[in-house]
């Protein structure tokens, strides 16, 4: 089965063709046909195109809207020239970001489903009316015949205990507004702890991790038996570790204070936490970890390595604060783009584990980047250290698949 992968923002629309069925799952063997990237959709469109065993291509070009950029991507993909020289999707599977409370798992997309995500665009404003985009867009392109799943960010943190996803406020607004911890990355640490497993041939129930998204966004997760138990990212992805551009974790009374000092409205305020705190609010710089280590070590500036000393103590603190809440676990993964590259900042989260029995393996942790996967701590390590790159395109055509055959997706 042919499934066309789509991640549609704002501005953007990200796709990869993912060749899988049910033995090429089992044994591992999924097939990438092409992917790319489409950027500043609605003006002139930045274009990246990659098909398996050619050049990437990049250009620009007038895109007015999301189902425009669509209608790039599939005639790029059936074009012999100059494209793939690929046609036939069989379906279409979706990134969405929220799926509150109603969705658990995975689902096929139809009418109803899409207005049951359109009744959550007040709790994911900034993400689920540009995935409803993308959806609309491959109904107006390839029909209504054409399968559509849609595989949600926050479906893997349904299984958070109520003591984890209650906030201690007044209850009866959970009860009218759903205020609660929902969770984000959820298909990020979802795969990534079932490629653990298949990796140490760990049973299911057996699985204890406390896995680390680490990117421009980033979070964290403990993990029992497979299932999430609690997560970093709050109701929105605001909470949690210190990000890219996002402060994490704060006293709320920062905000009005904030806004009364600054004259600015909570908005504004809301605003400068997501897009010019974490990294670049600390460095004054960048939210650009690789520029972050680059300027530490060669100009030695005091606000980067600051910066980069409070994202790692941030990231050891819910280390530390998940194997208490789960009683221990056998491992601690790293993902994300930094998770998966940056050697130098594992080595920061984990120093001071060693109590806990973790010793990382310094040639193993030099070596793992750009790709590679495995284990980065000692033989003798009591909590192990591993890199698994994340492939959450990978699960979403695998769900998609699934659901299109009539089977459950596996959590």
């Amino acid at each position: 089965m042919n499934v066309l992968v789509l991640n549609a923002g704002s501005s953007s629309l990200k796709f990869e063709v993912i060749r899988t069925d049910q033995d090429r799952i089992a044994a591992d063997s999924d097939e990438r046909i092409a992917g790319g990237v489409i950027d500043r959709i609605g003006g002139e469109a930045l274009i990246q195109l990659e098909a398996a065993g050619k050049p990437a291509k990049k250009s620009a070009a007038p895109i007015r809207d999301h189902r425009a950029a669509v209608e790039t991507a599939l005639r790029w993909l059936g074009d012999e020239e100059t494209g793939a020289g690929f046609r036939g999707i069989d379906a279409v599977g979706h990134r969405v970001v929220h799926g509150g409370e109603k969705f658990t798992r995975s689902v096929l997309i139809d009418d109803s489903i899409i207005a049951e995500i359109e009744d959550m665009i007040d709790l994911a404003p900034l993400h689920n009316p540009h995935n409803l985009k993308g959806i609309r867009a491959v109904r107006d392109v390839l029909g209504r015949d054409v399968p559509q799943a849609a595989v949600f960010d926050t479906a893997f943190h349904q299984t958070l205990p109520d003591r984890a996803y209650l906030y201690a406020i007044p209850y009866s607004l959970y009860r009218r507004h759903k205020v609660r911890r929902y969770g984000f990355h959820g298909t990020s640490h979802r795969y990534v702890a079932y490629r653990y497993r298949r990796l140490t041939g760990t049973n299911r129930e057996d699985t204890r991790l406390i896995t680390l998204h680490l990117g421009n966004g980033c979070s964290a997760c403990a993990i029992i038996g497979g299932d999430s138990q609690d997560t970093s990212m709050g109701f929105t992805p605001l909470e949690g570790l210190v990000m890219g551009t996002r402060s994490g974790d704060l006293d709320p009374a920062i905000l009005d204070y904030v806004a009364e000092k600054e004259g600015m409205n909570l908005h504004e305020v809301e605003a400068l936490l997501n897009k010019q705190s974490g990294l670049l609010g600390i460095s004054g710089l960048t939210n650009d970890m690789r520029e972050l280590l680059a300027e530490a070590r060669e100009h030695d500036d005091r606000r980067a390595r600051l910066a980069i000393e409070i994202f790692c103590y941030r990231a050891r603190k819910y280390i530390g604060s998940y194997l208490a809440g789960m009683g221990g676990a056998d491992a601690v993964v790293f993902t994300g783009g930094i998770g998966e590259n940056a050697a130098d900042i594992r080595v920061r989260i984990t120093d001071g584990l060693q109590w806990m029995g973790m010793e990382i393996d310094t040639a193993a942790n030099a070596r793992m980047s750009g790709g590679a996967e495995g284990r980065i701590s000692t033989d003798d390590s009591r909590l192990h250290a591993w890199v698994i790159p994340t492939d959450e395109e990978l699960l979403i055509a695998r769900d998609t698949t699934r659901l299109v055959l009539g089977l459950e997706p596996r959590y």
